[in-house]
């Protein structure tokens, strides 16, 4: 990989649950089970799923990612949150407040989220050996360049650089984003600064 480039992952719509929504939705107790592990250290999609209602709309099985977090984040496309009808601010994850709110119902139970639903920022994470390698800042704001086969190519701007040891290198992207440039899985982007 040249010294500008980035593997691009596309992320579907994914819920991220505190301990106690967990047990709320799925019982006293209960721990998520590992279905397989993603390409963040740590992570992992699971097995258990929700229902995502809005006031117009829902969908039906949505993916819960692990582990547990403090706080309830529900990260959605700007379409998908118009097809159900929530707000959904594209924000930075874990930057919830006066988000959106919506219902998630689990086997065992179901709560109101009064924020918490975002469009995910588009990111890249990396280490601070890739930081210091590529020229990038945590907080710096650049462009990455994704080339495609089939006369879509785009260049995503407002792209925030999140640096940590706790990271693997690579940008994050939603559907909505990933369809416009008509981009196949595990693309490599060019970062512009």
């Amino acid at each position: 990989m040249e010294n500008n480039e980035v593997l691009v992952e596309i992320s579907a719509r994914h819920v991220h649950l505190s301990q106690a929504d967990l047990e709320t939705l799925f019982g006293k107790g209960y721990e998520l089970t590992v279905k397989k592990a993603l390409s963040q250290p740590g992570q992992f999609a699971s097995n258990e799923r929700v229902r995502v209602i809005g006031t117009k709309g829902e969908f039906p099985a949505v993916s819960i990612l692990g582990p547990v977090r403090k706080a309830t984040q529900v990260e959605i496309s700007l379409t998908d949150a118009r097809s159900i009808g929530v707000n959904a601010p594209v924000r930075e994850s874990g930057d919830i407040a006066g988000s959106g709110a919506c219902r998630l119902v689990g086997p065992a139970g179901e709560i109101e989220i009064s924020e918490g639903v975002i469009a995910a920022k588009r990111h890249i994470h990396a280490t601070v050996a890739d930081a210091e390698r590529m020229g990038l800042e945590n907080g710096q704001i650049v462009s990455v360049e994704i080339p495609t086969a089939n006369e879509r190519s785009l260049t995503f701007g407002d792209v925030v650089v999140r640096v940590s040891d706790s990271y693997a290198l690579a940008m994050h992207i939603d559907t909505d984003e990933a369809n416009a440039a008509g981009m196949a899985p595990n693309s490599k982007g060019k970062i512009i600064k």
